[in-house]
């Protein structure tokens, strides 16, 4: 049994579940996009706010859309009526600050879905928006919502979209000029810390306990991994949060005894990128004093920089594992900038691949159907052709006998065919639009195609997840290898 479950930590993401059954279920596996082997990885690093403490994001986001609105109230808006709809926008969507659009765009950046305000836009309207314009997140039109918290902004900013086409604005203000407004507002909020005291008086309502969450980290402890926390929260936040997450449920142990650094207001993405200076935190007030000398452990310090922790460790970039839940201040700029090995927590994968999982009988008949329309229009294409040639004097391709008359009576069967096909393939393919997501679709695809998200998760992330305890199925000595990649011309299985 030893043996099988050394292999047990090993999982390829291309295995049956009857080859290793004593794997985790699917939605709590780890995913690799490129091997990883745990045993090489000295030290792991952890983002606080989803990812070491997750929350109900609907409660979060409804109270952080409701201090948004009060400001924006205050200042004039016509905002009163407006309500939070979790449901209206997703994380991996991307602002498009032109038109005042949220869309949804492919791995080559292709648009496949739009909503203009919160109204998703009918076909026609988008192509005629879209069909020569792809998303570039290195150009300023465009904001990718990168996190769980991206939600309330994106609902708040629709609706003020829908307020500013309606003349019910003051000044008629850009699109640009409203997200700015949102993200400012937003910005306040969590500033001014009200929202955060909301959550420090009652974590229950905000905070879900991970149950599997402590052993995973005390498992990494006792495997002599050395643990830190870098958070872009404020230490009395920190301290509340991960008191309520982990004290009492540690073997005996506190948090700060699991962590060697802990680092708050690490200003990530910048944290990566600068050289900023440590400030060390003294008390739970949070009285700080500058660094003298060098970092040490199972001290707190403010601010700081990617490259001294890596120095006070001694390890190179691949002997360091950083987990978060941010595609680019946590994974994008710790992997390009420090080359640190990365790993991305997706929380809402979950119930992606639980309803891909439930939708697995009804994704094979499609896949069938389709595969009966490549054969259809490849057949149309075919005789189509031929009837050109012979129409103009010329041979046939190849194979085709039939004359002329023969071949029309033979497209308009196929085109009787190919609409009934059509009929039977357009609800399984709604269905399949749909999943993970009522209104977006599946988080990591986009249509047939993976999404932009997917693109920058396999780009920058070495291995991702629904939440940090899918490690413990893994084990700190398990060796993740990533799935041989697929290419077009590559023959399908059976």
């Amino acid at each position: 049994m030893a043996r099988a479950r050394a292999h047990a930590t090993c999982y390829n993401p291309g295995m049956s579940d009857t080859t290793v059954p004593w794997s985790p279920p699917p939605e709590r596996r780890v995913f690799c996009n490129r091997t990883l082997n745990m045993r090489s990885v000295q030290a792991i690093g952890f983002d606080m706010d989803y990812t070491l403490v997750h929350y109900d994001e609907h409660e979060w986001e409804a109270r952080a859309y409701a201090h948004v609105q009060e400001r924006l109230a205050a200042r004039g808006l016509a905002v009163a009526d407006l309500r939070f709809d979790p449901e209206l926008f997703a994380r991996g969507l991307i602002v498009d600050l032109e038109l005042g659009n949220i869309v949804k765009a492919n791995r080559f950046g292709y648009i496949t879905q739009a909503a203009h305000g919160t109204a998703l836009m009918p076909h026609d309207q988008q192509r005629h928006a879209y069909s020569e314009t792809w998303v570039d997140l290195g150009e300023p039109r465009w904001v990718f919502l990168n996190t769980l918290f991206s939600l309330s902004e994106a609902c708040i900013y629709g609706q003020l979209v829908d307020l500013r086409d309606r003349d019910q604005l003051d000044g008629r203000p850009s699109y640009r000029e409203l997200f700015r407004l949102v993200s400012d507002t937003i910005n306040e909020a969590h500033l001014e810390g009200a929202l955060k005291a909301e959550i420090i008086a009652d974590p229950e309502r905000f905070v879900e306990l991970d149950p599997d969450l402590p052993r995973t980290l005390l498992d990494l402890k006792h495997a002599g991994r050395q643990l830190f926390l870098a958070t872009n929260s404020e230490w009395h936040y920190t301290r509340a949060m991960m008191g309520y997450a982990f004290d009492g449920r540690l073997d005996g142990m506190s948090w700060r005894d699991l962590f060697d650094l802990v680092i708050v207001q690490a200003a990530k993405p910048g944290f990566f990128e600068r050289h900023a200076p440590f400030h060390e935190v003294v008390d739970d007030a949070g009285t700080e004093r500058p660094l003298q000398g060098p970092l040490r452990r199972g001290v707190v310090y403010r601010g700081g920089n990617a490259e001294d922790v890596q120095r006070h460790f001694g390890l190179d970039g691949s002997q360091l594992l950083y987990v978060g839940d941010h595609v680019y201040a946590d994974v994008h700029v710790s992997s390009r900038i420090r080359r640190w090995r990365t790993a991305l927590v997706l929380r809402e994968l979950e119930q992606e691949v639980l309803a891909e999982r439930a939708f697995e009988t009804e994704q094979h008949r499609l896949q069938a159907l389709m595969r009966d329309k490549v054969q259809l229009d490849q057949e149309q294409a075919l005789l189509r052709t031929a009837v050109m040639r012979i129409e103009h004097g010329a041979a046939p391709p190849a194979g085709v006998t039939e004359g002329i008359e023969e071949l029309q009576e033979r497209l308009r069967t196929l085109r009787q065919e190919s609409d009934e096909l059509d009929a039977r393939i357009a609800p399984l393919a709604q269905a399949a639009g749909r999943l993970g997501h009522p209104r977006w679709g599946p988080a990591m695809r986009a249509g047939n195609d993976k999404s932009r998200l997917a693109r920058q998760i396999e780009g920058h992330a070495d291995i991702y997840m629904s939440r940090v305890s899918n490690l413990l199925h893994v084990t700190p000595f398990g060796y993740l290898r990533g799935a041989r990649g697929t290419l077009p011309h590559d023959r399908p299985p059976g």
